[in-house]
């Protein structure tokens, strides 16, 4: 545009005029002035032209940034779509709301109600039947945790089950102690309305208190 607005200058401060020689080439001849302007209109008319053209491609490349500006901000919608609608799932409990005591023995292998809920993101977990429901496809994490009865001979065996089936187990029936503890944990995939629950075999029992010995705990590791 520089280039543009000299030549637009240096051509309005000749007063030209355009006549044929002997080879029929077109110049300017200056009258009332000193200096005389040696410029064709041929050459001007290419140096407009080369401008031009470089206008037209800064005008595509403009067009280009353009697109790919609206394309990136298009893509950070996406993302943040994506963020702020992934769902979250995770929960967990104690066995007792409160006192302290045995649950069981019962004469079948019943779930665990685990009554004390400390937290239930998504609302999977169901306290009155201890049965976690998944609401979304996806991997899960899950731990629970066992506390033996205080009976002289240990009796408790606990299992992790996923829709009938066992996963795993946290067991003590042997030995002249009391108050043993243990933990056990998986990550599975569920599909959408399978059920998770910690079972207590028969005829087996698990003491608890106002520690909280036993805990059952979930949350959604990613979406499938």
């Amino acid at each position: 545009m520089k280039t543009i607005a000299v030549l637009i200058l240096a051509f309005s401060g000749c007063l030209c005029k355009v006549q044929g020689n002997e080879n029929n080439d077109k110049v300017c001849q200056c009258s009332g002035s000193t200096s005389c302007c040696d410029i064709s209109l041929t050459s001007i008319s290419q140096t407009l032209g080369a401008v031009g053209e470089k206008v037209a491609n800064m005008a595509e490349k403009i067009a280009l940034l353009e697109a790919k500006l609206q394309d990136t901000g298009k893509e950070v919608l996406e993302l943040r779509s994506l963020t702020g609608g992934r769902p979250t799932v995770a929960f967990s409990a104690a066995l007792l709301a409160s006192g302290s005591g045995d649950t069981g023995p019962f004469t079948s292998a019943t779930p665990l109600k685990y009554k004390r809920v400390f937290s239930n993101t998504g609302s999977s977990y169901n306290p009155s039947t201890g049965i976690f429901t998944a609401m979304v496809k996806g991997m899960y994490f899950f731990r629970f945790s066992m506390f033996n009865n205080l009976s002289p001979t240990p009796s408790s065996v606990v299992s992790l089950m996923k829709n009938g089936e066992r996963l795993t187990s946290v067991w003590d029936t042997a030995g002249s102690d009391a108050n043993d503890m243990g933990s056990n944990a998986v990550v599975i995939s569920l599909e959408v309305g399978d059920n998770v629950y910690v079972e207590l075999a028969e005829n087996r029992r698990v003491y608890d208190d106002a520690m909280n010995y036993n805990t059952f705990s979930g949350f959604l590791l990613f979406t499938l």
